[in-house]
């Protein structure tokens, strides 16, 4: 029954023919428009909400926005966690629902609509809240910096915000354009304190003053003279210095020049971050995709609009200083080169077996056939070609080839009968069909379940799982319908062949009744080894991800609290020069003002190091790092720290408590501790020290007595030094241009004391009183920064591990020390970045290999027919743990991801060796053998494309598993467990499976012994 659709196709080779010829015209098609990034497109439910509020410490905003907002949010259903960073007057909040229940829309509605709930409870000095979705791909994609002898960079700045942003702005693909680093202009109004208490002004007044007299405003409509006007009332100045003619009004009938009081300049606003490149300050701008754009396309696009406007101006010049793509297009690359690779490796190992040059092509068309049509699905599916698409497509390279192994090994066994060509395909195919179908049916149920992941880990590897299943799938079309077709009309009819049997025939064959004969020792003895295996695999090392080469190196930097601007410029200057001495490095970019988790603050910066391509160099990027960390770890008053790929380090986690103090305690207790141990390399955690502060503290009952208000010292304070929250500020037009005036006190006058004690503020009835009236001026220290988690403090703590120790190995240590043993009450510890990753990563893993198991039985139990005999191929599973952990521990790779995507192929595949050889000896047993001689002779004839096979597929993975081009670190550990596996898993399953199988067989015969007096047949009438 099995090869009734094969006769139909020999027998009627049109329709397969044409099925095809679409199938890979559409293909290629679609092969040329599918996206290229490196990470699948990733939509999740995820909200992030921005309060901004001038001046406010995060004292002042935990407990005034970031409590509330939180609060607001946590009514909605349906959410997975909800976490808050409070920096100098920003509070971010990002929630995170769950996946598969709320749409990215429906989040987005729901978190606006809770916050607009509580907007009239928020300070009303913030600006107004930002609320915008998150997307998993926003990193930039390329960054450019913009060079121009005759621009300043105040000009350099509105250049890119103006013409750049509009004309790549439209491009298809670009999500947004960022500006880094330059300069804003501002019109700056700098008030001379004396001038302002002799004219018994305020700061405040001032301010409001600019900001009610500087407009231009549509004010009704009339009829005069028998036509309808506009009524336009105008105020604004038309130049700069016009503004400093601004009239301000004085206490009683008088009124005083603007320019008297303060001098009015075309300046630009206070730097509170910069980008440098070699240590020399840059303006450039970062580009981001948009959803389902291609990493390639959109640099290709941008680098085209970049080279048009360098065209029109001769003193322009643009450089890029920053990508993700060459990584991005290498591993493009890498895989495409691998894919080619494998496939010839196969076909060379077909052509050995076979030698047949006709076979050997049969066999061949198979490739082609099924992964050009993979990628038509692919397209419909909306993936795209990143590394998980590819890696899925590189390993099944031998397996593609497989089910057409099997199939031409058979016909060329039966035309070597003697039997013609036409009839040896026909007869081949109906015979090995079950086998075929069954061999693809179980690598489809494992995979499917990988498709079906939930969770983020399970978009991730939804790509991964339905593209193996997707172009198995074809290849078992193939073997159908396009190999026996082949097969009938290329090969050559051949005379019968009496072969002699080899050395190797021979002794296999002794080996087996051998261990025929002592069946249950086979088996207990290959138990053992199972048990030996599982030990030596549970005892190996576990990381996230193994350590990539990718050209780049990422060291953050952080200063003491209090740090200036400029103090952080002089020592990223100096970092700079000490890494660009370095042969191997081609460039070094510097972004201050942030740290590489957002918070915004002039002591953090972050510096991307770009290495020539690891082909063109002599160290690794990892030698090139530890020479840094040792040249730089002397740096005074500076927390210098590498991260990996993914922006994080080797072990981290989080110290979680309702109360601040003590979650601080406990966090300095851990740290201690690991400090103290040599596992451990630069424990620190991301609780920011104390930063100084002038604490101002109102006597409320004087300022009551003379009528100051709280919110006006308040207002008084902030206008002086910084100026107006952004959105109250008034601005100066010029042509379409806004530029926002910003009033403030004098520079060298903002760092004076007794400045600040005589303030004016105003009072209820207008007089101004000096703030040291009703306040007093002291120095104290209040936190930089603060983060929460699900509503509680949180300190993060992270580390690098020691003695080539894995992060798996580190969190083992990790939960062994007395602080983590003996937390206090309400105090808990949470695992953050690749640590907590990984842990969901190997669960679902997990779940989904379980699952993937239970689909085999199921399909086995169907096709087979039988209970028993589907467990006799799930024998073949636990038979290669062996040759993993074997191939792991002398290759020296730790269990990572990529080795468990490894072990989850090995379930599919592996079981090919046990269905063959079950297949045939029932087949033999229904044609009146023995089921010893079955057996034996199943394997003798089963064993040449059983190692053809294993060597094919092996042969697909051999230039994954050397690791060579770009993301080659992410493949070498998967094709190891995977060759390792393969090869012990065929040896074991040639002796240990027949035994299997004798003994699965007897217990059958013994049950249906058993229950044979409670069957009765069934009569039909």
């Amino acid at each position: 029954m099995n090869g009734n659709v094969s006769a139909w196709a020999i027998r009627n080779p049109l329709p397969s023919i044409l099925l095809f010829v679409v199938l890979t015209v559409v293909g290629f098609y679609s092969f040329v428009k599918l996206p290229i990034t490196y990470f699948p497109t990733i939509v999740t439910p995820a909200v992030k909400v921005t309060v901004d509020q001038s001046g406010a410490t995060p004292v002042e905003l935990e407990t005034e926005v970031t409590r509330l907002v939180e609060n607001a949010i946590a009514s909605l259903p349906s959410i997975k966690e909800m976490s808050s960073s409070i920096g100098e007057g920003r509070s971010v909040t990002t929630v995170e629902f769950e996946l598969g229940v709320i749409s990215p829309d429906r989040a987005m509605a729901d978190v606006r609509d809770a916050v607009t709930r509580i907007r009239g409870d928020l300070p009303g000095t913030i600006d107004e809240p930002v609320i915008e979705r998150i997307e998993e791909e926003a990193q930039s994609v390329v960054t450019y910096a913009v060079f121009s002898p005759g621009m300043s960079q105040a000009e350099l700045s509105w250049f890119v915000d103006d013409t750049v942003t509009r004309a790549l702005q439209g491009l298809s693909g670009v999500g947004r354009v960022e500006r880094i680093g330059g300069a804003d202009r501002e019109v700056l109004i700098e008030l001379d304190a004396d001038r302002l208490q002799a004219l018994s002004l305020s700061a405040s007044s001032v301010n409001e003053a600019i900001s009610e007299n500087r407009f231009d405003r549509s004010g009704g409509r009339s009829n005069l003279e028998g036509g309808e006007q506009v009524l336009t009332t105008a105020a604004a100045a038309e130049t700069i210095a016009g503004v400093g003619e601004t009239r301000l009004s004085l206490p009683g009938e008088g009124s005083v020049r603007l320019a008297d009081v303060a001098d009015v300049w075309d300046s630009v606003a206070e730097p509170r971050s910069f980008a440098s490149l070699n240590g020399a300050d840059i303006v450039g701008f970062a580009i981001y995709r948009s959803q389902g754009a291609s990493d390639v396309t959109v640099a290709k696009a941008v680098a085209d609009a970049v080279k048009q406007l360098e065209a029109g101006r001769s003193d322009l010049r643009f450089s890029l200083v920053d990508d993700t793509v060459s990584y991005t297009q290498g591993n493009y690359r890498s895989a495409i080169n691998t894919l080619l690779e494998g496939a010839v490796l196969s076909i060379v190992v077909v052509f050995l077996f076979l030698r047949d040059w006709r076979a050997t092509i049969v066999a061949a068309v198979a490739l082609p056939l099924s992964i050009i049509p993979t990628f038509f699905a692919l397209d419909l599916l909306g993936f795209s070609l990143n590394i998980l698409s590819l890696l899925a497509i590189t390993l099944v390279t031998g397996i593609l080839v497989d089910d057409a192994i099997v199939e031409i090994e058979n016909v060329v066994r039966h035309r070597n009968m003697g039997k013609s060509a036409y009839r040896a395909a026909l007869d081949a195919s109906d015979e090995i069909g079950l086998a075929v179908i069954a061999i693809s049916a179980t690598i489809i149920a494992v995979f499917a379940p990988v498709g079906l992941m939930s969770g983020v880990v399970g978009l991730y590897f939804r790509e991964f799982g339905l593209t193996v299943a997707i172009a198995v799938f074809f290849s078992l079309l193939v073997a159908r319908l396009i190999t026996p077709i082949m097969a009938a009309h290329v090969m050559t009819n051949a005379m019968p062949e009496d072969v002699p049997k080899g050395p190797l025939s021979v002794s296999y064959e002794a080996l087996l009744r051998k261990t025929l004969r002592w069946r249950w020792l086979t088996v207990g003895t290959a138990l053992g080894l199972f048990a030996v295996a599982i030990v030596s695999l549970i005892s190996l090392p576990t990381t996230f991800l193994p350590a990539e080469d990718t050209g780049r190196l990422t060291l953050t930097v952080e200063l003491p609290p209090g740090t200036t601007l400029d103090e952080t410029r002089s020592l990223t200057d100096g970092i700079s020069s000490v890494i660009g001495k370095l042969d191997e490095v081609e460039g070094v970019f510097v972004r201050a003002g942030s740290s590489m988790s957002g918070q915004q603050d002039v002591r953090f910066a972050v510096v991307s190091v770009d290495l020539s391509h690891k082909t063109e160099r002599d160290r690794s990027s990892f030698a090139i790092e530890m020479e840094l960390a040792k040249a730089l770890g002397d740096t005074p008053d500076a927390r210098l720290r590498f991260l990996n790929d993914r922006g994080g380090r080797d072990i981290s986690f989080s110290v979680l408590g309702s109360d601040g103090d003590v979650v601080s305690k406990v966090t300095d207790d851990i740290l201690r501790e690991m400090a103290g141990k040599g596992s451990f390399i630069g424990p620190a955690s991301d609780n920011a020290a104390m930063r100084p502060e002038l604490h101002v503290t109102v006597d409320t009952d004087r300022a009551a007595m003379l009528g100051v208000s709280t919110d006006a010292i308040a207002s008084t304070l902030r206008i002086s030094t910084i100026g107006d929250v952004d959105s109250r500020l008034a601005n100066f037009m010029e042509a379409s241009r806004q530029i926002p005036i910003r009033v403030r006190l004098a520079q060298q006058e903002r760092g004076q004391l007794s400045i600040f004690e005589t303030l004016s503020v105003p009072a209820a009835d207008g007089k101004k009183v000096p703030l040291s009236a009703v306040a007093t001026i002291s120095f104290d220290q209040t936190v930089s920064a603060i983060d929460r988690f699900d509503r509680q403090r949180r300190n993060e703590i992270g580390a690098d591990m020691a003695n080539g120790l894995t992060s798996g190995q580190g969190l083992e240590l990790l939960l062994q020390l007395n602080s983590v043993k003996n937390l206090p009450d309400g105090v808990r510890i949470q695992a953050t970045g690749d640590s907590d990753t990984e842990g969901e990563v190997f669960e679902s893993f997990a779940v989904a290999m379980g699952a993937g198991i239970m689909l085999v039985l199921i399909v086995l139990i169907l096709l087979f027919r039988s209970i028993l005999s589907p467990f006799t191929i799930l024998a073949s599973l636990p038979l290669s743990i062996g040759g993993v952990a074997a191939a792991l521990f002398l290759s020296g790779y730790a269990i990572s991801l990529p080795v468990m995507i490894g072990i989850l192929m090995l379930m599919g595949i592996v079981t090919k060796n046990a269905i063959m050889l079950v297949d045939f000896a029932i087949e033999r047993e229904a044609h009146g053998y023995s089921r010893m001689e079955a057996i034996v002779e199943a394997c003798l004839e089963r064993v040449r494309p059983i190692v053809m096979t294993t060597l094919a597929m092996a042969g697909g993975m051999l230039p994954s598993a050397f690791g060579i081009g770009d993301g080659g670190e992410f493949r070498a550990p998967m094709a190891i467990a995977v060759i390792g596996g393969l090869l012990v898993s065929t040896i074991l399953s040639l002796i240990v499976i027949p035994s299997l199988h004798l003994i699965i067989s007897g217990f059958g015969d013994h049950l249906a012994k058993l229950f044979r007096p409670f069957l009765h047949p069934v009569k039909v009438v």
